[in-house]
């Protein structure tokens, strides 16, 4: 049965992972701005955050350009996913903002504690 919870706990990373894309994504597209610089946000923040984890923190730093681990590997996820709920919370999205935070927190406390 733990097993089954640690497989659904990286399920729930990787969605999180997507999740960030998502959001800094729709964060671009709703920018109070005209529609070149809200198509160039929509499209470009994506593009720099999944470049970002690509380099520093893709599959656990085992893929990862340049890996992160200890203090600087958390002090990344913590600001990467952190972007995604200021970016949901710039659009007015506040609810969604917390509960993006809070999956985060959960999946983060699981991680540490099942090693992972």
């Amino acid at each position: 049965m733990l097993a089954i919870a640690k497989g659904a706990n990286m399920a729930v990373m990787f969605f999180l992972e997507l999740g960030v894309l998502a959001s800094v994504g729709y964060w671009g597209f709703t920018l109070d701005s005209n529609w070149a610089v809200r198509i160039l946000a929509g499209l470009g923040a994506p593009i720099a955050m999944g470049t970002l984890w690509g380099l520093f923190a893709a599959g656990g730093g085992e893929n990862a350009t340049f890996a992160l681990h200890g203090i600087a590997r958390a002090a990344f996820e913590i600001a990467w996913f952190g972007t995604a709920a200021l970016a949901l919370y710039a659009s007015a999205a506040l609810t969604p903002a917390l509960i993006f935070a809070a999956v985060y927190a959960v999946n983060a406390v699981l991680r540490l504690t099942w090693k992972q």
